[in-house]
């Protein structure tokens, strides 16, 4: 063996001295990464055939490993790192001969190819990507960013550490809206580091806050970083659960966990949201307090005169916070005794399947023996249990038994009907939205007449009331909005008098359109209304109508209206296509559902011409351009890099190198111990390379381990993602460092923006041990959503 290394050994050190070296010469990322690829194939394939590079393989026919198998040991855990006195043969590093290698690397890129970059089933994943990113740069170069720094700053500006808090809330806001680290720390440098260090704030905290609240990208959805890795990891995940259950003598994943072995991007949406909010909590208190034992290095700023009308006392309290919670919470009583709740009384024409135990006990006795093992005797006795009682019962009914009779779904159609509550929710969510607003409208101008508001009270009221009278779970859409015209209009008067009240204050201004936003794409996402990738579509085109209708706005003599009308077309579809049933392709289509159709067509047709209509006002305002190509920058960049990566991995699977690293993972008892060091490893390897070299390069090849076992996939995601926005942060090599240090004026030194960063990384490292000892965090949302 060459300096008594093993022949693996050297053919990692070469592939990843390739990489380094590709990286740090200056040649795009992209290009470089499937080049370290193919030179280091060349080095090895040489190397190989001169009979330099040797491996040292277990010896599979030995004796001593076939008792190793016969006492049970699976056999892919069985190496040298864990056995190492097992009998060895060597050969060398390609033994079939490069030429073989390479004709098997080929034809894998090919497949892997087809399936993570062209036409597999993470392709439409990944086009989320795209839009999110068109979404982000369009809200950043449409000034919306600026808008939010400025406001903010008046809103914390008189508190201690005002501006720097307000930076953190800022940087949460642009997290979610752009998923981009980058875009957000420049922009954040390029205007809040000029006003903080010239409102007194001393240089380390304003960089320090500016470099830590852009990370949050990372963490906060829509993640550019959670998409990319979720994709990923949702493959790695199911496939290695799959062999974990055989390797444990169960016939699939489902059997041996008792739940599909899918971790999707909206579900890793969900559990990430949690940690985002706690950690710019955290960077917020940190700011707060640091003013408060250092007043001088964080002033208040003086306020600035208010928009908002104050009469008496307690006026923000009443109705900016004790209004809003108290029409919520009359809500949720209403729904908690039954007035309130689903009207649906569809019946389906199958019965439900029946009682399922929790765990399948119809497995082998060593299947048993591992699912006894990992869910423990108490779950596995209570699956027996249950199924007995099933059994019992007559079983699990079959296909032809539970298809019910006309008799019986019409007696369940009554009984839904009864079943129903008085009053629908999604009415009932319409006259909450009013009531706050209106609420809020009250807040912002107690001074103006209040008729209308009172007018769209008495709407609600009247709605109330004959909802409860005179409409019930079998009246049609039509009839029910006949019913209800006369509240609607009321409603509408009132709201149209609200929305020009809340106007005039210049931070619901500013910060309800990209909020509104941000709620939709989310909301869509984590309340499993859809997947990513249409929230995407949806937040990449109201971003594009957000930034036309400021660029309207600002442009003397040009009216946004036009944007306004398409707004309310999209909304008009939304509503509609949510009340009515608008396939005309059925047998039989009531006339109301046939004009809601029509009256859908149109909204599209004018919704469709503001879309074209928005991107034409951005293209001669000079926005869409530069936009467009920053976004196929991007998008191209992360394909490209995606491409390389493939090569690489297969060039290291080719040589046994993957194989190798797995194998020492799987060689520590403790799965935490072995997260550990893959995490130590991320961490330092977060120095060098991008987010998208580590997802696509590092992943794969500790993917199978980490996923592979008991440790819950969602938290070992987070974990790897809040652990990459730490690495980004440390002094000397932290990424968002650098970018800040390019945008930072020259008063400000490296050495501040070092000095000015720890902080945030013992922020970030206390944030890590938090999650790392109470794992709930990252897992309650989705728990909690999943149950809904």
């Amino acid at each position: 063996m060459f300096f008594g290394l093993d022949g693996v050994e050297i053919g990692l050190i070469i592939t990843f001295a390739c990489l380094f070296g590709a990286i740090m010469s200056g040649y795009p990322v992209a290009f470089s990464i499937g080049g370290a690829g193919i030179i280091a194939f060349g080095i090895l394939a040489a190397l190989s055939d001169a009979g330099i590079l040797i491996h040292q393989a277990v010896d599979d026919r030995s004796a001593e490993y076939a008792e190793l198998v016969a006492s049970g040991v699976a056999r892919d855990t069985i190496s040298l790192f864990r056995y190492p006195d097992l009998p060895t043969y060597t050969e060398p590093l390609f033994a079939q001969g490069w030429e073989r290698e390479f004709d098997r690397t080929i034809a894998l890129i090919t497949n892997r190819m087809n399936e993570r970059v062209f036409a597999g089933p993470s392709i439409e994943t990944l086009l989320a990507v795209a839009m999110f990113v068109l979404m982000g740069i369009t809200l950043e170069r449409s000034r919306i960013a600026n808008d939010l720094l400025t406001t903010m700053a008046r809103v914390f500006g008189p508190l201690p550490g005002g501006l720097a808090v307000s930076i953190v809330v800022v940087g949460a806001f642009l997290a979610a809206s752009t998923g981009i680290v980058g875009a957000t720390v420049v922009t954040m440098g390029l205007l809040a580091l000029p006003t903080m260090l010239r409102n007194g704030y001393s240089p380390e905290l304003s960089t320090g806050v500016i470099a830590a609240s852009g990370t949050l990208g990372q963490i906060i959805p829509p993640s550019i970083v959670i998409v990319l890795l979720g994709t990923l990891a949702g493959d790695l995940y199911s496939t290695a659960q799959e062999e974990f259950a055989q390797a444990n003598m169960c016939p699939d994943a489902l059997t041996f966990l008792g739940e599909p072995a899918v971790l999707s991007v909206g579900t890793l949406f969900q559990a990430a949201l949690l940690p985002g909010i706690f950690l710019a909590f955290l960077y917020g208190a940190y700011a707060f307090g640091f003013a408060l034992l250092f007043p001088k290095k964080a002033p208040p700023v003086a306020p600035a005169d208010r928009d908002v009308q104050i009469v008496g006392r307690y006026h923000n309290v009443t109705w900016f916070v004790a209004a809003p919670v108290a029409i919520i919470l009359f809500a949720i009583g209403l729904g908690q005794v039954g007035i309130v709740g689903s009207q649906a009384i569809n019946v389906s024409s199958v019965a439900e399947q029946g009682a399922q135990a929790e765990l399948r006990t119809n497995v082998s006795a060593e299947c048993q023996a591992s699912m006894i093992e990992r869910h423990g005797q108490a779950k596995w006795d209570r699956a027996v249990a249950q199924q007995a009682e099933i059994d019992a019962a007559g079983g699990t009914l079959t296909q032809e038994e539970r298809e019910l009779s006309p008799e019986q779904i019409r007696e369940a159609r009554a009984r839904a009907i009864v079943d129903a509550a008085p009053i629908s929710s999604n009415l009932a969510l319409v006259w909450v939205l009013a009531g706050i607003t209106m609420a809020l409208a009250m807040g912002v101008a107690p001074t103006y007449s209040r008729r209308p508001l009172l007018i769209g009270v008495g709407a609600i009221g009247l709605g109330l009331v004959l909802d409860l009278l005179f409409i019930d779970p079998r009246t049609s859409p039509g009839t029910a909005f006949l019913i209800l015209l006369v509240p609607f209009a009321m409603l509408a008067y009132a709201m149209r008098a609200s929305f020009k009240r809340l106007g005039q204050n210049e931070l619901l201004r500013v910060v309800f359109p990209p909020l509104v936003l941000i709620v939709a794409v989310l909301g869509s996402i984590l309340g499993g209304i859809t997947n990513p990738t249409p929230a995407a579509a949806l937040g990449a085109a109201g971003a594009i109508l957000l930034a036309a209708y400021r660029k309207l706005e600002e442009t003397p003599g040009k009216s946004p209206a036009p944007i306004l009308w398409g707004t309310l077309a999209i909304l008009l579809m939304l509503v509609v296509g949510t009340i009515f049933d608008l396939r005309i392709t059925l047998a039989e289509v009531s006339l109301e559902n046939r004009i809601a159709y029509y009256v859908t067509l149109v909204a599209y047709g004018i919704s469709m011409l503001t879309m074209l209509y928005a991107c034409w006002v951005l293209w001669i305002g000079g926005v869409l351009t530069p936009v467009v190509r920053e976004t196929a920058k991007v998008t191209a960049m992360v394909f490209a890099i995606l491409i390389g990566s493939q090569m690489l991995n297969l060039v290291l699977i080719s040589f046994g190198g993957e194989h190798y690293i797995q194998d020492f993972l799987k060689s520590f008892d403790s799965e935490f111990r072995v997260f550990l060091i893959v995490m130590l490893v991320l961490f330092v390897l977060g120095f060098v390379l991008d987010f998208l070299e580590i997802i696509y390069i590092v992943i794969p090849i500790v993917g199978p381990v980490i996923y592979g076992g008991t440790l819950d996939p969602k938290w070992v995601t987070i974990m790897i993602a809040v652990n990459l926005q730490t690495s980004f942060l440390t002094p000397p090599f932290g990424f968002a460092l650098f970018y800040l240090r390019g945008v930072a004026p020259k008063e400000v030194t490296t050495g501040h923006i070092y000095r000015g960063v720890i902080p945030f990384v013992l922020i970030q490292v206390l944030g890590l041990a938090l999650l790392w000892a109470f794992p709930s965090i990252v897992t309650i949302v989705p728990d909690l959503l999943g149950r809904n």
